[in-house]
């Protein structure tokens, strides 16, 4: 799956994931591909990826909006 992370100042990351996990208002949360559309609020925490080579990334934020549509992530990050 496609994984846009994006701060008012940069763009923190953009490129394939084969997972993606995230501090959810109600407790932290998975995305696979072809996840089914979903839209969620995020709170302070720590966002973690695995990557198609088994590279693993992680990105604190301070809270934000995931947005997941046809196999595209789209987080705004604090």
């Amino acid at each position: 799956m496609r994984v846009d992370i994006i701060s008012p100042e940069s763009m923190i990351f953009s490129g394939d994931a084969k997972s993606i996990t995230l501090p959810g208002a109600n407790g932290s949360f998975q995305l696979l591909d072809n996840h089914a559309p979903i839209i969620s609020t995020l709170t302070q925490g720590v966002v973690e990826m695995e990557l198609p080579n088994n590279e693993h990334k992680s990105f604190d934020i301070k809270g934000g909006v995931v947005e997941v549509r046809n196999n595209k992530v789209s987080l705004l990050a604090d």
